[in-house]
């Protein structure tokens, strides 16, 4: 088992920036994957992007290319996503994910097994 707990987030000006923090202990040794998501009200979760944990290769949706930045600590066992220039359609909860084992289409909800408890991004206009 993972558990997954996020911090971060909040209200935050368009143009802004912010930093979410997702710290996972338990069977961490064993990650391959950990992925950040988005769902907005009334709209399906979405994938923001993710990183495959040994390599620390990065991949990310088209909507936040170029002003996002997913990194990791692997002392840490912490993941995290850097967002700037804020627009109010970035407001959603976002939520980290993670995996043990590639498992289908790893930007899709259904790849993904462990999941943190949400938080809410808001970004004022």
């Amino acid at each position: 088992q993972v558990q997954l707990v996020q911090s971060g987030g909040g209200l935050v000006q368009a143009g802004g920036s912010l930093r979410l923090t997702c710290a996972a202990s338990g069977r961490t040794f064993s990650t391959y994957s950990m992925a950040w998501f988005r769902q907005a009200p009334g709209k399906e979760r979405e994938f923001v992007g993710r990183v495959t944990w040994s390599s620390g290769a990065t991949y990310y949706a088209d909507s936040v290319k170029g002003r996002s930045t997913i990194s990791r600590d692997n002392a840490k066992n912490t993941l995290y996503l850097q967002i700037n220039s804020l627009k109010p359609e970035d407001t959603a909860v976002y939520y980290c994910a993670s995996v043990d084992a590639p498992r289908g289409i790893l930007s899709s909800v259904r790849a993904y097994t462990y999941w943190g408890q949400g938080t809410q991004v808001t970004v004022s206009s």
